[in-house]
């Protein structure tokens, strides 16, 4: 059986064109992997070329190496995101009533082929691109390939599993809010959005055709770099296409959102992981006030650049509107009530906001944001579609706006297996610095985590400190859960702890205080209905909240409400319940 591992771009093109391999031998082990994975899910893709195909396109590379041709991209498997056309597959951007049979392919995709890549198909996406989140679609969810009850991100989210899931070497995605960098966050990819004009969009189904920017999915920068040097290159017959020098760029001066300025709402676990992230940076670090960038953000989604979304499917929504996606149509329809005295006045507030923008970059080479403020599960995801959406492009929505370059990294994993990423912004020009400071400020992993081949289970990590411990009177409360002992690790030294008075058995009562110690704990991991039961089970006046570990991350634990300290003893100094135990024993 063939190890769902991830593809390189790097190696396939070395190895097809030194001869060391055959791109038809790539493809058979693509059709492999792809057998595999639909039984794990089946909403990735929209359509794919059939193996007989694939086997042509592929036998068609080894004759052109076999000729002598030089070919960057040799029998490079590589998926496309189905609002981007390609010859002799429907492009149907997610809506079936929409498709239609292109009689060309796009730029982008005919200079890949050129170039020898070899494309497997088209796939799935938030419909017409209008969400960053992955779920609005008919032909189903992709979901997170780490962890299949959270969302994969989109809209480009087909794009992002296929090539987290090792389906392909790389994949096109679309990027107007944030579609081609979120779904990179949440699957541990590299998510290259170049510059506004760098990419032909000549063959892309419009989501806001003045923003619109074709993105990359890769494993590593590099492979981002190999595509975009294939790519790039003005198009005379895409209206918005420019011819941009690349512009070098310093790495000296960061630019980070203020510390008040940081949206999570209510994910912890996000914070810690920027703030972690960062603190591996040797760079100087600057607080930026990012209201001017903000407000921008706001313009697309609060303001007339949603009739621009409303104009690509105008006919559609006139004579078939049931066709469209519910919340899609929502959103699309919104645009209706903006007048072009609406769309100039917005017109003129986005050149002041980018005139700030432009002072920005004097202060700092580049910025380094989060990719995402939080992920979500998809059933929440369903449940509230259109603001949890808004919340996920805190920190993507102004980019294309304000005429900038970027690129998404991985930057550490929740504890859901779901990736947490950073991403690096630079003014119009910058692409090929932003990849080359990519692995100089934040290195790629060894590897991503494993894939969620078997429906993963949600699991929540619990600290005890008390009578849960091994060996003590309630540890079975854990064993007969099937709890697994994760380790032994302390608290942040902000915490205090009491022995109760008048509990049976004795139970401690852990309290956050800045005057505090470290308290000795025990780490245990329990599936989501366990974990469930366990906490109907807490009396009070203790509780389950989130406690802070030495090293500054968060798992859920022990606390006390005010009246556990009622002439209880104080007994901090000890540094955890096993040695107050021992002393009672002396």
């Amino acid at each position: 059986m063939i190890a769902l591992d991830r593809l390189s771009v790097v190696r396939i093109a070395d190895d097809v064109q030194s001869g060391r391999r055959s791109a038809v031998a790539v493809i058979e082990e693509v059709l492999e992997r792809l057998a595999r994975y639909d039984a794990v899910q089946d909403a990735v893709w929209i359509s794919r070329f059939d193996a007989q195909a694939l086997r042509a396109a592929a036998a068609a590379v080894d004759e052109r190496v076999a000729q002598g041709e030089v070919l960057p991209l040799a029998g490079v498997p590589f998926a496309v995101k189905d609002n981007i056309d390609v010859l002799d597959l429907d492009t149907t951007a997610a809506c079936p009533a929409f498709a239609y049979a292109p009689d060309r392919s796009a730029t982008v995709i005919e200079r890949l082929v050129a170039a020898g890549a070899v494309p497997v198909g088209k796939t799935n996406l938030d419909q017409f691109a209008t969400g960053i989140n992955g779920t609005r679609s008919p032909y189903g969810v992709p979901r997170n390939a780490y962890n299949r009850a959270w969302i994969s991100g989109g809209s480009s989210s087909g794009s992002a599993v296929a090539v987290a899931a090792g389906l392909v070497a790389f994949a096109l995605g679309t990027d107007t809010a944030g579609s081609g960098r979120i779904p990179a966050a949440f699957n541990h990819l590299i998510g290259f959005k170049p510059s506004r004009g760098r990419w032909s969009s000549r063959g892309l189904v419009p989501a806001c055709r003045t923003l619109d920017c074709i993105t990359v999915f890769t494993g590593t920068a590099e492979e981002a770099g190999l595509v975009d040097a294939v790519v790039a290159g003005f198009d005379p017959q895409d209206a918005f296409s420019r011819a941009l020098p690349d512009v070098p760029r310093a790495t000296r001066r960061i630019g980070i959102p203020r510390a008040d300025q940081r949206p999570w709402f209510g994910d912890i676990e996000s914070g810690f992981l920027y703030d972690t992230a960062l603190a591996t940076l040797d760079v100087e670090l600057v607080e930026i006030d990012m209201a001017p960038l903000a407000e921008a953000a706001r313009l697309l989604y609060d303001g007339p650049w949603v009739a621009e979304r409303t104009a690509a499917v105008r006919d559609l929504l006139r004579d078939d509107p049931d066709a469209i996606h519910p919340v899609v149509r929502e959103i699309v329809e919104q645009g209706l009530s903006y007048g072009a005295v609406e769309a100039f006045e917005g017109q003129y507030r986005l050149a002041e906001l980018a005139r700030a923008a432009e002072a920005m970059w004097r202060e700092v080479d580049l910025l380094a944001f989060p990719t995402a403020p939080t992920c979500y599960r998809v059933a929440e995801m369903l449940v509230a579609p259109i603001a949890l959406n808004a919340n996920l492009g805190a920190y993507t929505n102004f980019v294309n706006l304000l005429d900038m370059a970027a690129i998404a990294l991985p930057a550490g994993r929740y504890g859901s297996g779901v990736g947490f990423g950073i991403t690096l912004i630079g003014p119009a020009g910058t692409d090929r610095a932003l990849v080359d400071a990519a692995d100089a400020l934040f290195p790629a992993p060894a590897s991503p985590p494993p894939l969620d081949l078997e429906g993963r289970m949600e699991t929540v990590k619990l600290a005890v400190v008390g009578a849960h411990l091994k060996d003590m009177p309630l540890h079975w409360q854990l064993t007969s859960r099937d709890a697994r002992f994760l380790g032994e690790a302390k608290t942040a030294p902000t915490y205090r702890l009491y022995a109760m008075a008048d509990s049976a058995p004795p139970k401690p009562a852990l309290v956050h205080s800045e005057n505090g110690g470290a308290i000795a704990l025990e780490l245990y991991e329990l599936d989501l209905a366990a974990f469930g039961s366990f906490v109907a089970e807490v009396p009070p006046p203790l509780a389950i909240g989130t406690v802070t570990l030495e090293d500054g991350s968060f798992v859920k634990g022990f606390v006390a409400e005010p009246r556990a300290l009622t002439n209880a003893e104080d007994v901090t100094a000890l540094g955890g319940w096993r040695a107050y135990v021992a002393r009672g024993a002396d």
